[in-house]
């Protein structure tokens, strides 16, 4: 792989127990995160790579990835970085949670698909009135420019 000025390094191994390994170049490549905001969720304690290589380089999974892509969709819905990590401890455990504690995650997770679902409806609103007001602007240039909206001619 040649180097291009990221975090570049040896071709990563690949773990028979986890999958392939990359590095956080290939990793921000394949979310679509930058690599500085992949560090930035690192320090929030949102991601943790799954390795670091001899020389030191960040190694994700594809677990990771998944993580990050979780965090990826949360964002523009207006979660918190402290919200993000509460949902991904959630998700974390249900995988292995029984009984009165995989119904109190249930109970969590089913909250934060309440409030995504009325932060999306929020968001729909917003997008509504701004398409009104791109309208109205159209709408004044189209008057005080002397256009007006007239028939097309196809053909």
């Amino acid at each position: 792989m040649p180097a291009t000025g990221r975090e570049d390094g040896p071709e990563p191994a690949s773990d028979p127990a986890v999958g392939p390994l990359m590095q956080i170049g290939e990793a921000a490549e394949r979310v679509g995160l930058s690599i500085r905001t992949i560090r930035h969720y690192e320090e929030a304690g949102l991601i943790v790579p799954a390795a670091r290589s001899e020389g030191g380089f960040r190694l994700y999974t594809r677990s990771d990835l998944s993580r990050l892509a979780v965090v990826k969709r949360m964002k523009p819905v207006g979660f918190t970085l402290d919200e993000m990590r509460d949902l991904l401890t959630v998700l974390d455990a249900l995988d292995s949670a029984t009984g009165a504690d995989r119904a109190a995650l249930l109970d969590r997770l089913a909250m934060f698909q309440t409030a995504a679902t009325a932060r999306v409806t929020a968001l729909r609103d917003q997008l509504a009135r701004a398409e009104v007001f791109a309208g109205t602007l159209r709408d004044k240039l189209d008057h005080h420019s002397g256009h007006r909206p007239g028939p097309v001619n196809v053909g």
